[in-house]
Order: structure tokens, then sequence, then C-alpha cells
């Protein structure tokens, strides 16, 4: 892991020269049966280098923990490893979804961490981990909470937990699909 590490940082430090990208990695059970893919890393998790810390990461403890699952048990990652922003009007730095451009430079490096941390399934949160895995586009409201199989990798997509905070109605179908996939590490489904 350490060099794949030490590949990717180097690759964005010359692609990126003269640019701060702060770049973070997944985290967690490098044995996991299941890894959660977000899309990019926020502001909360740029600055503590951390996958899924900010409000997010809270929502997406809070419905795992409902479902009687161990985060610790999993390994969690983004499908870009850097924090993609832009200047808002009033002059800010804030979050903006990532470009095919910086989805497609980071395929292989997902494909790559997959492979290293060989989970029995891969829980994409929202549209960009879904599509990077897909390899084309595809709705994350046609497809939540159905296993798919995307070239040989079993992929369980999800609502990104953000989601929830910003369309309640998204609520209940989240909680479902979190208990399902719950259920199935227990053994009792797909």
């Amino acid at each position: 892991m350490e060099k794949f590490r030490a590949e990717l940082s180097r690759l964005i430090a010359d692609l990126y020269e003269g640019e701060k990208k702060v770049l973070v990695f997944g985290e967690g059970n490098p044995g996991a049966r299941v890894m959660l893919v977000g899309e990019a890393p926020g502001e909360q998790e740029a600055l503590k280098g951390r996958p899924f810390v900010g409000k997010a990461g809270k929502n997406l403890d809070e419905f795992l923990e409902l479902a009687g699952i161990d985060r610790s048990e999993l390994y969690v990652t983004n499908a870009v490893k850097f924090r993609p922003t832009k200047l808002s009007a009033a002059g800010r730095t804030v979050n903006r979804p990532p470009t095919q451009e910086e989805i497609k430079l980071f395929q292989p490096w997902l494909r790559r961490e997959i492979e290293m941390v060989r989970p029995e399934c891969v829980a994409t949160l929202g549209n960009v981990p879904l599509r990077a895995l897909a390899g084309r586009r595809v709705a994350i409201g046609d497809v939540h909470g159905a296993f798919l199989d995307c070239d040989g990798v079993r992929v369980y997509p999800m609502y990104h937990p953000a989601s929830v905070i910003y369309n309640p109605a998204l609520r209940q179908p989240y909680r479902e699909d979190v208990k399902r996939l719950a259920a199935w590490l227990r053994g009792e489904g797909d």
C-alpha cells in the first residue's frame, strides 16, 4: 500500500506542479469484505487527511451504526483522491464535482486499490464512483440497492451520504440500502 501511495503522490505532484493538492488515501481494514467508495474528499477530509470525516462522514457513520455495521471492518476511500475546488461568488474556496478528466485520471488507481484490498463487494456512494467503476453513464436512482457486476467487481450502488442531508426524501431509501448491505454481510441475501 505504501508503494501505491508513493507512486500516486509522485504522479499528482508532476501533473499539478506548483499547485497544492492534498491527497486523501483510503483507510480501514486492508482485508475488508466491503470497500466503500465515495466521490472525492471535502474540506474536512483534506484538512485531516482522512476519508469521510466531515458532515457526510458523520451521516454515513450514523447509518452504519443503525444497521449494525462497524466502520472498522470496512475499507473507505474515494474515486478521486484530492479535493476538487472552485471559488464561490463570495471568493471562498468551495467543493465542486470532479471533472471527467479527474475521474479518468484516478480510475486505474481506484482499480489498483480494489485489487490490493480484494473486497467481496464495493459499495459506491453516489454517481461519481458508480460511473468510475461501471465505465458508463448510469444513474444511482435507477440502480441503488441492487448488486451489479462491473468488469468483474461486485458493486453495490448507494446514494452518497451527503445527498440525504440535502434531500431528506432519500433518508428512507438510504436506510433500506444500508440495511440490505448489512444483511448481505451477515450472509442473509444476494
